[in-house]
Parts: structure tokens; C-alpha cells; sequence
């Protein structure tokens, strides 16, 4: 039974999406039961499952009547509402909160459904546990801002840091270094963050270029 006959862009968009489907579920932790369903084969819809033990479902198994629902109803909207939340229960008539999203391909077409279950009955220190990093020196500094001048400026004092801790690298070439570190975490695809390096460092926007030059050489002779 063949709902929809997927493109090869249509294949690869949702092979894309089951790095999305463990991303998720490592983050989300193993009380989220998450599937991406293929539209091109009803019978065998899902395509990628993780913590399907919450269902019983696993690779290859067909789509759900309430998925089906939810389909027709997204379709029915045109586009104006393409995730749906909901309440349901597994086949053990445990509850679960749920969400249904469409994913689309080539020409707006609907290929795929990602589905989303928490399962409700899990015990709250083991939902808690699973948010809670057994070493607390795992943290890191992410800067959140609505400014790239202060994500630039966070970069920098970063490499800054960096560098002159590292008592191997000599005074002479700290600043090309810092420019090397912030050049590998792609800080200059940031629209002015040559400008606003060079003027941080003390130097030209003519030297953060040079540096930048020899850098891309060095790399190069590598490959």
C-alpha cells in the first residue's frame, strides 16, 4: 500500500532526519519515544525508532490509524498548521503526551511524519536523572545573545584564554594564534568580526587578513 511515491531529494531530506531522531532522543533522555514515518509505504512506515520499547514498535512497522488522523488533518490545512499535540495511550493503555510534525519535501509535499511520545508514567527521579549530569564539571559557556558583536567578543576572550595559558606559545605569535583558534570555530564568517578582532587586538584589519592567508596556506600544505 503505497501512499506517496518519494524522490530521491524526497529519500535523502529524510534520511536527513534520523541524525534529527537520535539528536533528540540523547538529549531528551529514554522517556521520549521518538519514530520518523515514511510516507512511501504504509505497512512499513517507520524508518528510524529509538526508545520504541514504549510502544512496542520497532523498524519497519506500519503507521497508526492516529498518525493517519493527524496526516489528513495537516494536509486538510493547506500548510497553515503542521504539528499537531495531543494525549494518547500505548497498547498497555499507559498515557502518553504526544505530538505528530509533518516533514516536507520536494514541492511542498508531505513525506514523512515525525512522532514524538513521553511516556507519562515514568518516575520523576529517573526523568530528573536523566537531565542531570553525573559530573557537574561537564557544563560549558555558550553565549546567548541577540548581538554577533558579543558572540565575536566571546570568541575572542575564549582564544584569548586559551592561549595565554599555554606557556608554549610565544609572545610573538599569541595574536596569529588566537586568529588561527577563532578562524577553526568559523568566528570570521560573522559578518565584521574582522573589523571588530583587529580593533580588540591592536592590529590592522590588513594583519588579521595576512594572517588569515597564511593560515588557509598552512592547512592547505597539510591535506
Amino acid at each position: 500500500m503505497n501512499h506517496i511515491i518519494l524522490t530521491e531529494e524526497d529519500r535523502k531530506i529524510l534520511e536527513s532526519y534520523k541524525t534529527v531522531i537520535d539528536g533528540l532522543a540523547a538529549y531528551l533522555g529514554s522517556s521520549y519515544e521518538i519514530a520518523l514515518h515514511s510516507l512511501e509505504d504504509l505497512e512499513h512506515s517507520v524508518i528510524k525508532i529509538v526508545n520504541g520499547f514504549h510502544t512496542g514498535r520497532s523498524e519497519g512497522s506500519p503507521i497508526t490509524d492516529l498518525a493517519l488522523f493527524w496526516l489528513e488533518k495537516i494536509e486538510s490545512e493547506n500548510g497553515s498548521h503542521d504539528y499537531y499535540e495531543y494525549f494518547s495511550k500505548n497498547k498497555l493503555g499507559e498515557p502518553l503526551k504526544s505530538t505528530t510534525i509533518a516533514v516536507r519535501g520536494s514541492e511542498n509535499r508531505i513525506i514523512g511524519l515525525i512522532c514524538i511520545n513521553l511516556y507519562l508514567g515514568t518516575p520523576l527521579i529517573h526523568f530528573i536523572s536523566d537531565m542531570i549530569p553525573e559530573d557537574k564539571t561537564v557544563f560549558a559557556t555558550e553565549t546567548f545573545t541577540d548581538n554577533p558583536n558579543d558572540t565575536i567578543k566571546q570568541g575572542l576572550e575564549n582564544a584569548k584564554e586559551i592561549v595565554l595559558n599555554d606557556k608554549t606559545i610565544p609572545p610573538s605569535q599569541r595574536k596569529k594564534e588566537i586568529i588561527r583558534i577563532l578562524q577553526m570555530k568559523k568566528i570570521f564568517e560573522i559578518k565584521n568580526s574582522v573589523e571588530q578582532i583587529a580593533n580588540e587586538l591592536n592590529i590592522s584589519v590588513n594583519t588579521v587578513y595576512f594572517h588569515l592567508r597564511n593560515i588557509a596556506k598552512q592547512e592547505g600544505s597539510l591535506d
